[in-house]
């Protein structure tokens, strides 16, 4: 079990932070490993919490200045509010639809056909090529910060991506790939932590001391292969776009699709 647990870390931290589906890779490996079940689904969520210490760690100083200069910053308090403002849409959506999402959705089959739903999304803004007028995160406007905020709750549909939507729609919305990739992961810090804290809480009965272990595996799997990927997507965007990650949703998502209804 522990090795299942390490595997399932890896994957979810490369995958958080890059348009693929974290969720979407866990749901596949997970039924494929035969880890499934109410356990497994906390598992998966509880491990997220590993990728978002990976983001914080890794822009902590750049963060620990705009928390700490947010009430004389006036870009800081901006940047704080926008990440408050884009938070709510999927909280709010998150919090009315949980037991439905989590009972009717996380299925290999709705994973695969929203893989390809997204990369089909992702080539079409790519070859529609939004004008970026913004390239710094403190410059986002509240209407900007909303509109990724709204395209974030399209991502509570298993395999859609939170980053893919919300960096597709960063992208809608004038931001350049950097800026919109970096709002993307500051705004997965309240979405992710908010989102393990209340599966937890509807959860804990569930649990028992024995999963201690391979949870705490997962974490630690989850926050270093996070820190890698994290760097690396930066790195990346810097010198291409998102068609890659698009092609790879849809070919993936196809042989999976073939896979589960055959």
């Amino acid at each position: 079990m522990i090795w299942i647990a390490l595997l399932l870390g890896l994957i979810e931290g490369l995958t958080e932070f890059l348009p693929v589906s974290s969720t979407g890779h866990l749901i596949i490996a997970s039924h494929l490993l035969g880890f499934t079940g109410e356990t497994a689904s906390t598992f998966g969520i509880f491990i997220q919490l590993g990728a978002i210490l990976a983001v914080i760690w890794e822009y902590r100083q750049r963060l620990t200045r705009v928390v700490m200069g947010a009430l004389a910053d006036r870009a800081s308090f901006g940047l704080l509010s926008n990440l408050a403002l884009a938070f709510l849409p999927a909280a709010a959506a998150g919090f009315l639809l949980h037991d439905f999402i989590k009972e009717s959705l996380f299925g290999p089959v709705t994973v695969a056909a929203a893989l390809v739903a997204g990369g089909v999304a992702m080539l079409a803004i790519e070859w529609s090529s939004p004008k970026a007028e913004v390239a710094d995160v403190m410059r986002i406007s509240w209407r900007q910060a909303l509109g990724v905020g709204l395209a974030q709750t399209l991502s509570l549909f298993p395999g859609v991506s939170r980053a893919a939507a919300t960096i597709m729609g960063g992208m809608v919305c004038r931001l350049d790939r950097r800026t919109a990739t970096e709002f993307s992961f500051f705004l997965a810090i309240p979405t992710i932590l908010a989102a393990t804290l209340y599966d937890l809480l509807k959860s804990w009965s569930g649990l028992a001391r024995a999963d201690l272990p391979v949870f705490t595996v997962g974490l630690a799997a989850a926050f270093v292969s996070a820190l890698v990927a994290v760097r690396g997507f930066i790195r990346f965007i810097s010198r291409h776009d998102f068609r890659p990650f698009a092609w790879y949703r849809i070919g993936l998502g196809l042989v999976l699709l073939l896979y589960f209804l055959k």
